[in-house]
């Protein structure tokens, strides 16, 4: 069986992370193998990488380059092994991300990093990009309970959140046939039902 790529993306408190387990225990009960990882990070070099972007302040290039550095020793040590095995990948963020936060967000040039986009994984994209949506207080309040020290993303403010969603929602419409948009304003039960038909559907 072909392994597939299957990445969860959304603005910072939409609530894509708290769904990983549920989405790879749905997988691995077709027997197959689940490798869930994330970005930026996923390797030992990919995870100093992400502390010094999440937390360091830096050119916005620079943030794009590290962040194109982690993802190309996570192709190399993580995912395409995984793929090549026939494993299921699930990627907490990815090249979507890119677009959103460092295009939308920073407001850097979209060739720029479709150019970066081609030369680290070329014709690969994920078999299924789940986008999770949320108003932008919806996404506030949730980091705001959830009490943790904020990372310097989470620390922008709303205008910056607000590029960072129209980029996301845009990407959606231009592909339409990878990237579903998940109302993840909606009950738990609502949200998991829908994930189940997406990843059943694969």
């Amino acid at each position: 069986m072909a392994g597939r790529l299957i990445t969860l993306e959304g603005i910072d408190g939409a609530g894509k992370s708290s769904h990983l387990d549920f989405i790879a225990e749905r997988i691995e009960t077709r027997g197959i193998e689940v490798v869930s990882t994330r970005e930026p990070g996923g390797t030992a070099f990919g995870e100093r990488i992400r502390t010094i972007v999440l937390n360091e302040k830096m050119h916005g290039d620079t943030e794009t380059l590290l962040m194109f550095a982690s993802r190309t020793e996570q192709l190399a040590e993580v995912i395409m092994p995984a793929l090549a095995r026939g494993a299921w990948v699930l990627c907490d963020r990815f090249t979507d991300s890119t677009f959103a936060y460092q295009c939308g967000g920073r407001g850097l040039s979209e060739s720029r990093i479709a150019t970066m986009e081609e030369w680290v994984h070329g014709n690969l994209q994920p078999d299924l990009t789940l986008l999770f949506d949320a108003p932008l207080e919806v996404a506030r309040e949730r980091l705001n309970v959830a009490k943790t020290s904020p990372d310097k993303f989470e620390r922008e403010q709303s205008d910056f959140f607000s590029r960072v969603r129209a980029a996301y929602l845009q990407r959606a419409a231009q592909f339409p046939h990878r990237i579903k948009v998940i109302n993840s304003a909606r009950g738990l039960v609502d949200i998991r039902t829908c994930l189940a038909s997406l990843i059943d559907s694969l």
